[in-house]
C-alpha cells in the first residue's frame, strides 16, 4: 500500500508540473524501483536500479519499437501522398454526397489505425469545410464524425501505440487485438455518429474561419479529387499500406489453428505475416505511393520519411518508459497486491480496468498516457484472476477508458476547438461529451461480448 501510495504521489507531483510523459514515466519507474523491497526482486535483487529499469525500458522498445516506427512512416507517407484523400473520396462516392458526414465516420475510422488521431483531423478538418461551404448546413456533423471514427482505432486498433502497447503487456495476440477493436470500435463509432446527429440539429455551431491556414492543406479546402495539385492516386494503392498489416499479421495468426495447408505455405505466411516484417512491407508501400506520385521528388520523399521518424521515436519513448513502469511494478509485487483485488464477478474487472483509466486519462490529459498507466495496474490483476473470457476484452476496457475526460489538459480537445473555431464550453458539450459516450458503449459493448463470445 506504501508502496501504492508513493508511485501516485509521484506520478501526480510530476504530471502536474506538465513535464514530457516520457519523463513523468521514468521517474514514477525509478521511484518505484527504488522502493521495492529487496525480498521482492527474485534474481533482480543484485541489479542497481538503473539497470532494472532500464531492461524493462529495452524489452518493450524490442518488442514493437519497430512496429511504431513503420506505422509513422506509413501514415506520414500515406498523408502526403493523398492516399488518404482518396479514400475520403471513394467513401463519399459510395454512399453519396448528401451523407457526406457517413463518409467522413468511415475514412477517419480507417485512418486511425495507421495515422494517429490528431494527423487524422488535421488531414480530413479542410475537407469537410469545403463540403459545409457548399451547404452551409451540418458543420458540427462534419467535424464530429472524423473524430468519431478516428479516435476509437486510435485507442483500440494497432499499430496505433496505445492499443499496441496494451497488447504486447498483456500478451495478446495483434491479429486478436485489431478484430476485436474494430469490432468495439465500429459499435463505439456509430453511438458517437448517432449523438453527433443529435448535436448538430440541437446546437447551431457554425464551422469558423480558424485554423483554415493548418499546413499541409490548402489542396483540402476544395472538394476531394478536384485540387490543383494533381490526381489523386489509384484507390488499390491507397487502401494497400493500411489492409496490407491487417491481412498479413491475420493470416499468421489463422494459419495456425489450420491443419490442411502445406508445412512449405505455412512457413512463407510465418515468414511474411511476423508484425515486424508485415509493418515494414506496409510502410514501404506507402513509401512507393509517395514516391511515383507525379512530381514527387526524392528529397520530398526524404522529408516525410525523416518526419516520421522523429515522430515515431518520440512516441517510441515514451512507450518504452511506459514499459519500464510496467517492469517495476511487476517487481515491486503488484500481481501479489493485485491477487486481492480480484473481483468475485470476474465480468467486474472489465469496468474496474475502465475506469481506473478514465480517471487516469481525466487527470493528465493523454488517452496513450493513460492506457500506458492503467495497463500497468490492471495486467497483474488480470494475471491473478481466472478470467472465463480472454483477456482482450480486458485491453479493450482500458482502450475504452482512455475515451471520456477529454477536456482543456487534453491536446486534442484544443485541437479540435481551434481548428473548427469553436469556444471551449461548444468544445466540452459536443466533441467532449460524443467521446465519452463512446467510450460508455464501447465499454458496454465490450462486456457483451466477453459474456456472449469469451474466446477461451
Amino acid at each position: 500500500m506504501i508502496l501504492t501510495v508513493a508511485m501516485l504521489l509521484v506520478l501526480a507531483g510530476v504530471l502536474w508540473a506538465r513535464l514530457h510523459p516520457f519523463l513523468v514515466l521514468i521517474v514514477t519507474a525509478l521511484v518505484v524501483a527504488a522502493l521495492t523491497p529487496p525480498d521482492r526482486l527474485g534474481e533482480a535483487v543484485a541489479l542497481p536500479i538503473g539497470r532494472r529499469v532500464a531492461e524493462g525500458f529495452g524489452k518493450t522498445a524490442h518488442d514493437i519499437g519497430i512496429l511504431i516506427a513503420m506505422a509513422s512512416i506509413l501514415g506520414q507517407c500515406l498523408m502526403e501522398a493523398r492516399g488518404a484523400e482518396r479514400i475520403v473520396a471513394a467513401i463519399e462516392r459510395l454512399v453519396g454526397q448528401r451523407r457526406a458526414a457517413f463518409a467522413f465516420l468511415g475514412a477517419g475510422f480507417l485512418l486511425g489505425i495507421p495515422m494517429f488521431a490528431e494527423a487524422v483531423f488535421y488531414l480530413l478538418l479542410p475537407l469537410a469545410k469545403a463540403s459545409w461551404r457548399e451547404t452551409r448546413r451540418h458543420g458540427v456533423l462534419l467535424v464530429l464524425s472524423i473524430v468519431a471514427g478516428a479516435t476509437m482505432t486510435h485507442s483500440l486498433v494497432p499499430p496505433t501505440p496505445g492499443p499496441l502497447f496494451v497488447a504486447d503487456e498483456m500478451g495478446i495476440d495483434i491479429a486478436l487485438m485489431m478484430r476485436q477493436g474494430m469490432i468495439v470500435g465500429a459499435i463505439a463509432a456509430l453511438a458517437g455518429f448517432g449523438y453527433a446527429t443529435w448535436a448538430d440539429r440541437r446546437f447551431a455551431i457554425p464551422l469558423r474561419t480558424a485554423g483554415d491556414d493548418v499546413p499541409g492543406t490548402e489542396a483540402g479546402k476544395q472538394r476531394p479529387g478536384t485540387e490543383a495539385g494533381g490526381e489523386l492516386p489509384p484507390l488499390w494503392a491507397s487502401l494497400l499500406p493500411i489492409l496490407l498489416p491487417v491481412v498479413l499479421i491475420s493470416a499468421d495468426s489463422a494459419v495456425n489453428s489450420m491443419t490442411v495447408i502445406p508445412a512449405s505455405v505455412a512457413r512463407i505466411i510465418h515468414f511474411v505475416g511476423d508484425k515486424n516484417l508485415a509493418l515494414t512491407a506496409s510502410a514501404t508501400a506507402a513509401i512507393l505511393l509517395l514516391a511515383y506520385r507525379p512530381g514527387a521528388s526524392r528529397e520530398k520523399v526524404r522529408q516525410a520519411v525523416a518526419a516520421a521518424v522523429l515522430e515515431g521515436g518520440e512516441i517510441i519513448l515514451v512507450i518504452a518508459a511506459g514499459g519500464a513502469l510496467g517492469a517495476t511494478l511487476r517487481q515491486a509485487g503488484m500481481a501479489e497486491l493485485a491477487a486481492a483485488a480480484v473481483p468475485e464477478q470476474a465480468l467486474l474487472l472489465l469496468p474496474i480496468a475502465w475506469g481506473v483509466t478514465v480517471l487516469i486519462r481525466a487527470a493528465q490529459g493523454s488517452a496513450t498516457v493513460a492506457m500506458i498507466t492503467a495497463v500497468g495496474i490492471i495486467a497483474p490483476i488480470a494475471d491473478a484472476a481466472s478470467l472465463p473470457y480472454h483477456e482482450v476484452y480486458v485491453a479493450l476496457a482500458i482502450g475504452c477508458g482512455s475515451k471520456p475526460g477529454m477536456w482543456m489538459n487534453d491536446s486534442g480537445f484544443w485541437v479540435i476547438a481551434r481548428m473548427t473555431g469553436m469556444t471551449e464550453t461548444e468544445t466540452l458539450k459536443t466533441a467532449s461529451v460524443m467521446v465519452a459516450i463512446e467510450g460508455t458503449v464501447g465499454l458496454l459493448a465490450t462486456m457483451a461480448l466477453a459474456s456472449f463470445w469469451p474466446i477461451t
